[in-house]
């Protein structure tokens, strides 16, 4: 197969990962497709080897890798050793993603050069370190989306408990009270995921399963979907974030978090790096999270909107490896995009068009290469676009 023309837009093959967490029918309603009748979680767009995009049949990392400063631009391709450094994602969560962490770069490197030094073969189900990158990301909600993300004050979580009413709950109430903050946290998130609790996970899996207080809601729901899962309890602790259409969220290194529902756009560091701790069915790795994990609490870091140009809103992560423009396309204005730089778009609503490429429908991507110079994208409709960050 040749090499495409890299001074024109391309129109990407994507896959579907069909994780269990996924939506059976949120992207088939999304995009006008028939459902397959199993879950369909995440469509990738990118050059990620799990699960590359293709150009023509052939896939978008090799694309890049034959003529990195054509496909990337020389600066692109100097600051990120020629590779696409994003990962652009549609998510339809219909339950609770793994209660997760990613890793900061430098652990990521160091994580996955001890799994190679221990013969850990990538595709293992015990491997934690797909990749030597770290993984910032930020999700731009469709859809209402809500998850957890971050931890709440400790003072504020033991009010939280304490409305449970479940007596083995005062020695976590306690030092979430009195101790310092960090250190607090770091013990009862531990003690909440260790073996020895679990008799009282169950009790307050059922109290709040008999709950009805709205602010505990999102957990009761968590144990309703992840029954006698270790991290039920866990959740307890991070704050439950809502995102309306349009607004974004972003997670930096080591912040815990699990997505619970609604479709978003998602856009990350190109890398797989998940550690988890439960809510899941896949590989668990609480010593390498524990080691991981930040517990500072604070506030999430919303990411508001930016207007560009008439109707273009970009949202600008503190990530050198992405950022995000949504275009909201009225069937007169065309919206011109600069050249230069690595661009993936892709429609969500509508059509939009491209020069020299076929209409995008929902769920349809075209890549942009950093040769082809500025261009026009125009329809009706809705459309996400992602580039290198600033």
């Amino acid at each position: 197969m040749s090499q495409p023309d890299l001074r024109a837009p391309m129109r990407l093959a994507t896959t579907i990962r069909p994780y269990d967490w996924g939506s059976v029918t949120a992207l088939p309603e999304l995009f006008g497709t028939e459902p397959t009748g199993q879950p369909q979680a995440e469509l990738w767009m990118g050059a990620h080897p799990g699960a590359p995009s293709t150009v023509g049949g052939v896939p978008l990392d090799a694309v890049i890798a034959a003529d990195p400063a054509a496909a990337l631009g020389p600066g692109t391709a100097g600051r990120f050793g020629g590779r696409l450094p994003y990962l652009l994602k549609i998510l339809a969560v219909a339950r609770p993603l793994s209660l997760q962490v990613h890793p900061s770069a430098e652990q990521a490197r160091a994580g996955y050069a001890a799994e190679n030094a221990r013969g850990i073969p990538l595709d293992a189900r015990e491997r934690t370190y797909k990749d030597d990158s770290h993984k910032p990301e930020m999700v731009c909600a469709v859809t209402p989306f809500h998850g957890l993300c971050g931890f709440r004050s400790p003072a504020a979580t033991a009010g939280l408990l304490d409305r449970l009413g479940v007596p083995g709950l005062r020695p976590w109430i306690g030092a979430l009270r009195d101790g310092e903050p960090a250190a607090a946290l770091r013990t009862v998130f531990a003690e909440m995921l260790g073996d020895a609790a679990a008799p009282l996970r169950a009790e307050v899996e059922r109290a709040l399963l008999a709950a009805g207080d709205p602010e505990l809601a999102p957990y009761a729901e968590i144990a309703r979907a992840c029954p006698g899962d270790r991290g039920v309890t866990a959740a307890l602790l991070l704050h439950h974030v809502e995102l309306a259409p349009g607004e974004a969220l972003y997670l930096g290194a080591g912040v815990p978090h699990a997505y619970l529902g609604g479709v978003a756009v998602e856009i990350m560091a190109n890398s797989d790096n998940v550690l988890r701790c439960g809510l899941t069915s896949k590989h668990i790795d609480v010593p390498e999270l524990m080691r991981v994990v930040g517990f500072a609490p604070g506030e999430p870091h919303r990411v508001a909107a930016e207007r560009g140009g008439p109707g273009e809103h970009r949202y600008l992560p503190p990530a050198p490896e992405f950022a995000l423009a949504r275009h909201e396309l009225d069937g007169e204005r065309a919206h011109e995009l600069p050249g230069g730089v690595p661009q993936i778009v892709v429609c969500v609503e509508g059509e939009a068009r491209l020069d020299g490429v076929a209409a995008l429908r929902p769920g349809e991507s075209a890549f942009l290469p950093a040769e082809v110079s500025s261009t026009l994208l125009e329809g009706k409709g809705t459309t996400y676009r992602a580039t290198p960050g600033a």
